[in-house]
C-alpha cells in the first residue's frame, strides 16, 4: 500500500510538471471581438510598483496584454525575456506590453527588474482578473496558463493566443499588434 501511494504522489508532481514542459493547447473564453474586461491591479516597472488600470494602458494605445504561469520559471523567464527585446518594436507599432500572472507584486517588482530588464510592466493577477480572461490553470494554486492577447483601443479583443509554449507569442502578437490601422 506504501508503495501504491508513493507513485500515485509521484504521477501527481509529473502530472503538474507535464502542464510547464509539454507544450500544449490552452484555453480561452475570450475570443476576438469580445470586450476586454477592465481592470485595476497592483503592478511594477523597473522595479517600482503602481497602480496599473487597464484603461488607462488603452488611452495610450493598443495593449499587448500576456498571461504567464509563474515568475522565474524557466519558460516564463525566456518569454520576459523575449517580450523585454521586442519592446521597442511593439512600441514602435504604437502597443504597450503588460505581462500578467498570479504572482504577488513584490515577486513581480523584482521579476521586472531582473528578467523584464526594466522595459514593460507585470503586474499580479487576482482571482477576478483571472477569471474575467478565462485564464486559470486546470490545477489547485491559482495560476495562470500562457495566453497572449492583443486588445485595441476601444478595448476589445483583436487577437489570441494561447499555448503553453511561450515560443510564438511575441512574434504572433507582434504581427498582429502591427496589422492595426
Amino acid at each position: 500500500m506504501k508503495r501504491r501511494t508513493k507513485w500515485i504522489a509521484a504521477l501527481g508532481v509529473a502530472g503538474a510538471l507535464a502542464l510547464f514542459i509539454v507544450p500544449k493547447a490552452a484555453t480561452s473564453a475570450l475570443g476576438v471581438g469580445a470586450k476586454a474586461p477592465d481592470f485595476t491591479t497592483r503592478g511594477a516597472i523597473a522595479g517600482k510598483v503602481f497602480t496599473l488600470k487597464l484603461s488607462d494602458q488603452l488611452k495610450k494605445g493598443p495593449v499587448v496584454l500576456y498571461f504567464f504561469p509563474a515568475a522565474f520559471t524557466p519558460g516564463c523567464t525566456a518569454e520576459a525575456h523575449e517580450f523585454a527585446e521586442a519592446t521597442e518594436d511593439f512600441k514602435a507599432a504604437g502597443a504597450t506590453v503588460i505581462g500578467m500572472s498570479a504572482d504577488p507584486v513584490d515577486k513581480l517588482a523584482r521579476f521586472s527588474r531582473e528578467e523584464c530588464r526594466d522595459k514593460f510592466a507585470v503586474a499580479s493577477a487576482g482571482p477576478d482578473i483571472i477569471k474575467g480572461y478565462d485564464v486559470a490553470l486546470p490545477m489547485p494554486g491559482g495560476m495562470t496558463n500562457r495566453t497572449s492577447y492583443v486588445i485595441s483601443k476601444t478595448g476589445r479583443i483583436l487577437y489570441v493566443h494561447s499555448a503553453m509554449s511561450y515560443k510564438d507569442h511575441v512574434k504572433n502578437t507582434l504581427a498582429a499588434v502591427k496589422t492595426i490601422k
